[in-house]
């Protein structure tokens, strides 16, 4: 059964675009429109990522071209100034690039994008080598995940595990995941709504439990 992507080299792209130090600027500014990407790994030695060189490094020779540097200096880091007279990829590219290995989980992934503010991460071997390359747009691929396949691992890995003789039904639709049924006891429900959470590709999460009439024999 397909239970979906879970780590990074599940949904990397294998083809990545790439420059050495010597790169020249007007080379990456091609290489960066004519692949569709904001950002280029640069490469030395053995595949080894020493780097990553965006948009962001590439503007600041724009919007210091009309610029006094001497007023500029004050109000901008010197770090533009000096990206703003770069010739090539060793002077322009952010180093040590923010890289993320192939086994790492997906929520991994996404945390550094979101701590380091970067769009995509060069996926790299122990030994710094490139694998790869994953996109936020790859990391939102395991919402791609069918309502069958979500449901079954949640109803395997989640309603089985805590509510193995009772009636719970799981249900989703739309990548939502909606526990109902009756219960004995709640005390599960919140252990059951954080397990669901952790399955590739759910949405969100609802309860519609009612509660089981126990029937008492007054005689």
């Amino acid at each position: 059964m397909n239970t979906g992507p879970h780590i990074v080299s599940d949904v990397m792209s294998h083809t990545v675009v790439s420059v050495g130090r010597d790169a020249p600027f007007k080379e990456i500014v091609a290489l960066m429109d004519e692949w569709r990407v904001s950002a280029l790994p640069v490469l030395e030695g053995e595949n080894r990522v020493v780097g990553i060189v965006s948009e962001a490094d590439l503007l600041p020779k724009e919007e210091f071209r009309d610029a006094d540097p001497t007023r500029q200096d004050q109000m901008r880091r010197l770090t533009d100034l000096v990206k703003a007279g770069a010739l090539g990829a060793g002077e322009l590219m952010t180093s040590p690039a923010i890289c993320v290995r192939p086994d790492a989980t997906l929520a991994e992934a996404a945390r550094l994008m979101a701590q380091h503010q970067v769009k995509r991460l060069p996926v790299v071997t122990a030994q710094g080598e490139l694998e790869g390359i994953v996109s936020r747009t790859d990391l939102l691929k395991v919402f791609l995940r069918s309502d069958r396949d979500i449901e079954e691992e949640v109803r395997r890995t989640v309603a089985a595990y805590l509510f193995p003789d009772q009636p719970v039904v799981v249900s989703v639709a739309e990548g939502v995941v909606t526990f109902s049924g009756s219960l004995r006891n709640r005390s599960m429900v919140p252990v059951a709504a954080r397990l669901a959470r952790a399955v590739e590709g759910v949405v969100d999460i609802r309860m519609d439990f009612t509660d089981a009439v126990r029937h008492v024999d007054a005689r």
